[in-house]
């Protein structure tokens, strides 16, 4: 095997093995037992399920919204912090509840990147 030739298939092992971990620390980044435990303990899943829609839509339809959108994840940081209105089927409106302020802004990364992720 020539030089060139060597070089050239550790490159290609190199980017993949490459691809492979940035896959893998990128799912790795969520933690997802700990993303369903702060949804519970904030009454989340009254509203929303992760594949059904409730009286909000399922975490899914939400991935689907923003998937690949520019600021997606501070929106929705801003969405279940800032209790802005929340538009519900019938048409009312209503402040959307807050994550408890108990919460550290990493478990509330982790819970939107957990919605994001699906």
């Amino acid at each position: 095997m020539t030089h060139s030739a060597r070089k050239s298939m550790l490159l290609s092992i190199t980017a993949a093995a490459l691809t492979l971990s940035f896959s893998l620390n990128a799912s790795a980044a969520v933690d997802v037992d700990a993303a369903k435990a702060l949804a519970r303990e904030n009454n989340c899943f009254k509203c929303h399920g992760v594949d059904k829609e409730k009286d909000g839509p399922s975490y899914k339809k939400v991935a689907e919204k923003y998937r690949g959108k520019p600021g997606a994840e501070e929106k929705l940081i801003h969405h279940v912090t800032s209790g802005e209105k929340a538009k519900f089927p019938d048409g009312h409106e209503e402040e959307h509840k807050n994550i408890s302020g108990k919460a550290s802004p990493e478990s509330i990364k982790n819970l939107v990147d957990w919605i994001l992720s699906l």
